[in-house]
């Protein structure tokens, strides 16, 4: 089948849906995914054709903590989201090629994607990274990991999709009047395609959000889709050098949230570790997190690999890659299948031999800066993680068996961070707003030495993982879409 996958916002919302393109491409089928420039190294380098989506959700996030914190924040967020999805409709109709077969979409891209499946008589099977179907067992995923009770969770539950059709009633007049479609409003065509009943597959593990005992049937949790990554994927050897010198450390990062406030937050981040007296190793990030005593150092290093990795935003990307996009199924520090996140380092002492690529070194004797690393590789030899608890993140500390200590920021990220928590894998959570003083430093200072030398969190966090290994999310989905072929 010619199939075309959209996915659009952070990495997080896009990485996934590239070991799910390879492994459909490794079952026979031609793919390709929509998305925004800032990935495309990550597509192609997985087999895909890339396509371009507009709306770099990178360009329009506010500084500092981001949107989403307390009422002011919400209706920036909104507003955020609705200029986002505006720009996007007109990209999701230039990506749909002649002859496309079937459309994959996001969570972010089904509610546009509805009316392409109309225009142009295609099937589509919806691949949602969160649940949005309404529950009683709890509350809509962005409404901050409260719980309403069991009425009050259904209730909410069923007035998200009209705020969702809200954001969408401009985007959906522009593209239906260009596909030249009759006029309809988002909540009709919803209504209309939940009339249906259509199949929908949820990429996240029922070890951490069981299935809602009263979703209908059609409704599937399949397990985590882990992104692609070059088979031979390896840490930098410099993050190799400050593994073996010490005791495991904590890893701290905060993803593709929290643009700006580096420094700050460098600072506070390495006057809790140095309170809990553990190594640390920061992930720069958005965030620009840096160590404040480091001192910087560049050279060149020749590769540690030989797929394409490039750092996200990048216009061009280095070697190429290849593999089936399979799942990881194991915790080792070897490569393992199931990354693309870009491969960035530092390294201390003298300059290795000159090659083709440029690192920065920042370090302390105790704590490492580093860039973007495989999480997969880099979690299972760390004592905990703290991070922003966004969904692909909160899957990948528990798939690694060690402690969580959560710092939400926005959307969703309270809800898993309150889930992790709720499993026993994970400290209680610490929003990200509340990291603006020395106190926050104790605060977070404590939750690490809970998270490193409480055993109950670890252990919880070891047998998640075990059961995690029996899941195959992205075999799932090939196995659905062999049926839609058929």
């Amino acid at each position: 089948m010619k199939i075309l996958i959209t996915a659009a916002g952070s990495y997080g919302d896009v990485a996934p849906y590239t070991g799910i393109g390879a492994a459909l491409i490794a079952a026979g089928h031609d793919v390709a995914i929509a998305t925004h420039d800032t990935f495309a190294p990550l597509v192609r380098a997985a087999g895909p054709e890339f396509r371009r989506l507009p709306a770099d959700p990178h360009a329009r996030r506010p500084g500092g903590a981001g949107p989403g914190t307390g009422r002011g924040g919400q209706r920036a967020l909104m507003r955020t989201a609705a200029a986002f999805i505006d720009e996007l409709g007109a990209g999701m109709a230039d990506a749909v090629a002649p002859g496309t077969e079937l459309l994959l979409l996001s969570t972010t891209t089904a509610p546009l994607g509805r009316h392409l499946c109309e225009a142009h008589d295609i099937p589509a099977l919806d691949l949602s990274l969160q649940p949005t179907a309404p529950t009683r067992e709890f509350a809509p995923v962005v409404s901050g990991g409260r719980n309403l009770g069991r009425w009050g969770n259904l209730l909410a539950g069923r007035l998200t999709p009209r705020i969702v059709d809200r954001l969408h009633a401009d985007a959906t007049r522009a593209l239906r009047a260009r596909l030249g479609l009759p006029p309809a409003t988002p909540g009709a065509v919803r209504r209309r395609t939940e009339a249906a009943r259509p199949r929908v597959l949820h990429g996240f593990s029922e070890v951490l959000l069981p299935r809602p005992a009263d979703w209908r049937p059609g409704l599937d949790v399949v397990g985590n889709w882990w992104p692609w990554h070059a088979p031979d994927a390896q840490l930098p050897p410099d993050l190799e050098d400050f593994l073996a010198d010490g005791p495991p450390p904590v890893f701290i990062g905060f993803g593709s949230m929290a643009s700006g406030g580096g420094e700050r937050l460098g600072a506070l981040a390495v006057r809790a570790l140095r309170r809990a007296k553990v190594r640390g190793i920061l992930q720069s990030g958005n965030a620009g997190l840096t160590s404040p005593d480091a001192e910087p150092v560049s050279y060149s290093d020749a590769p540690a690999h030989t797929g394409t990795y490039s750092e996200p935003g990048a216009a061009t990307s280095t070697g190429s890659g290849s593999g089936s996009g399979a799942p990881l199924t194991g915790l080792s520090p070897t490569p393992v299948k199931g990354i693309t996140e870009p491969l960035t380092g530092t390294r201390t002492g003298p300059a290795p031999t000159a090659g083709p690529r440029t690192h920065t070194t920042h370090t302390a004797s105790d704590v490492l800066t580093i860039g973007e690393v495989p999480h997969a590789l880099l979690f299972p030899r760390t004592a905990a993680v703290v991070h922003h608890a966004g969904a692909g993140t909160s899957a990948a500390a528990l798939r690694a068996g060690v402690p969580s200590v959560p710092v939400p920021v926005t959307a969703d990220q309270p809800f898993w961070a309150g889930r992790l928590a709720t499993l026993g894998a994970a400290t209680p959570p610490i929003p990200f707003a509340d990291l603006s003083d020395d106190e926050s430093a104790d605060r977070l200072a404590s939750a690490l030495i809970r998270a490193t030398t409480e055993p109950t969190h670890r252990t919880r966090a070891n047998g998640a993982a075990r059961r995690m290994e029996a899941e195959d999310g992205i075999a799932a989905v090939v196995s659905a879409v062999a049926r839609l072929a058929d």
